[in-house]
């Protein structure tokens, strides 16, 4: 009986060991099909941080296929992509406080909507498909205008410059004028 319950305990044990080490396993994000990325830069006095993940073409239509237009994307993989200014900022021309926000973008073939919300910490999708944004949290709404990017480009990649951030992935441009 006291064979039985130590053999009962180290198969517990043994168990929870294993168990363990693939939940820390998953927290080294690092490992994901889509890694962490962060940009960064400074646009006059402020410092602007994009934190995402990014997602690779594998060989797939991007645009219209698995990003779908008209409809909100979450902007990168995994958790809802985090932009953070440090001082208040004009995006598009629109009037942004100094603050953390999720990063949305409604993708068009002609015109795309950037989307700022002020909920942050989510994953960027529910168990159904549809992004976490919520509307009534949105804090800004601009339109711009995507461009034919240079080159192809297999990660999406944010990048923050002197006169604003874009988005790049696949064979889109999307540049967002900041001040």
């Amino acid at each position: 009986m006291k064979n039985s319950f130590l053999k009962y305990c180290l198969i517990l044990t043994i168990g929870a060991l294993a168990l363990s080490s693939t939940v820390f396993a998953q927290g080294d994000k690092s490992k994901r099909a889509s890694p962490p990325a962060t940009a960064t830069g400074k646009i006059g006095e402020a410092t602007l941080t994009i934190n995402y993940s990014s997602p690779s073409v594998k060989g797939r239509k991007i645009w219209g296929d698995l990003v779908p237009y008209d409809k909100v994307w979450r902007a990168g993989a995994n958790e809802a992509t985090i932009f953070t200014t440090d001082k208040d900022i004009k995006v598009e021309g629109k009037s942004l406080p100094a603050g953390k926000y999720s990063l949305y973008a409604i993708p068009g073939e002609k015109v795309w909507t950037i989307i700022l919300n002020s909920q942050t910490g989510q994953w960027g999708i529910k168990m159904d498909g549809e992004t976490t944004d919520d509307p009534a949290k949105d804090v800004l709404k601009v339109t711009v205008k995507p461009m034919k990017a240079k080159s192809f480009t297999e990660h999406l990649t944010y990048s923050v410059g002197k006169s604003g951030f874009a988005l790049v992935w696949e064979n889109v441009d999307v540049p967002v004028s900041v001040k």
